[in-house]
């Protein structure tokens, strides 16, 4: 016997979340990094009472990234007169598994100004969407009025509230960060409605070469889409070649600052 019964409210949002990214036209690119500096300043900041996740470093870096690249930290709306918006901050949305209403479902939450933010601010925000209510929390009040309005209205809302170039950055973000780390993926490709999506699998010990000599590391795969419609792959290839070489040489310290130190030594 089949149990047939109509779709939660809860999920509402998420099918039109995916009517909207229809529109897209993603590619997927992928890479392996060495999360071996990362674990390392991971592991020293927890000596001194901090305590990082994995996506906080890669929220941290990804923003400086997206920031040398505003070709991709950009939006495009429409068919017949398309305009791109290319966005001064790095607003990120990342993907939080939640429970609403009694069921299990996907929300999105913003995490603004990652190109300029601490890493200290990054936790600070990801710990607080995390462990808060969903129920109760102003920023998902959206989302529940979309899941309370009847189908038709509800499509008319999230258009009206994306449709925008600048509000769109504020409710979708102008990078979105999916994580399945938490479980047994290696890797997965997803579509978080920016030009840029990241899709991180678990951090887990690997052989890997270094210098002509096998060792063993901690590496993650690390999956990119882009938007063909906003960027080519080439800028989308340099995106996720500049996010792995700095996470692989992750010290901290942004690269401006690395740079005057070492000239400064050098003198």
């Amino acid at each position: 016997m089949t149990d047939t019964t109509p779709l939660p409210r809860e999920r509402r949002h998420t099918l039109r979340f995916l009517e909207y990214a229809r529109g897209l036209s993603p590619v997927f690119l992928d890479t392996e990094v060495d999360m071996t500096a990362v674990r390392e300043h991971r592991a020293a900041a927890r000596q001194r009472g901090r305590r990082y996740s994995w996506v906080t470093y890669v929220l941290h870096t990804a923003g400086r990234v997206l920031h040398d690249h505003p070709e991709a930290n950009a939006a495009l709306r429409g068919r017949l007169r398309p305009r791109v918006a290319r966005y001064g901050s790095v607003d990120a949305k990342v993907a939080l598994d939640k429970r609403l209403g009694g069921h299990r479902v996907v929300l999105s939450a913003i995490v603004p100004g990652v190109h300029t933010a601490t890493l200290d601010d990054i936790q600070r925000e990801v710990d607080r969407y995390r462990d808060g209510d969903p129920a109760a929390m102003r920023e998902f009040g959206g989302t529940r009025v979309l899941q309370r309005l009847p189908w038709p209205l509800g499509a008319a809302a999230f258009r009206a509230a994306t449709r925008p170039l600048g509000a769109r950055a504020r409710r979708m973000g102008t990078l979105a960060v999916s994580s399945l780390g938490h479980s047994a993926v290696d890797g997965f490709q997803s579509v978080g409605g920016t030009t840029v999506t990241l899709g991180l699998g678990r951090v887990t010990e690997r052989p890997v070469a270094r210098g002509g000599q096998l060792a063993i590391a901690p590496v993650t795969r690390l999956n990119l889409a882009f938007d063909h419609r906003v960027i080519d792959g080439a800028e989308a290839a340099d995106v996720l070649t500049d996010l792995r070489n700095r996470l692989e040489s992750f010290t901290g310290v942004a690269p401006a600052v690395r740079r005057a130190v070492a000239e400064g030594s050098d003198g």
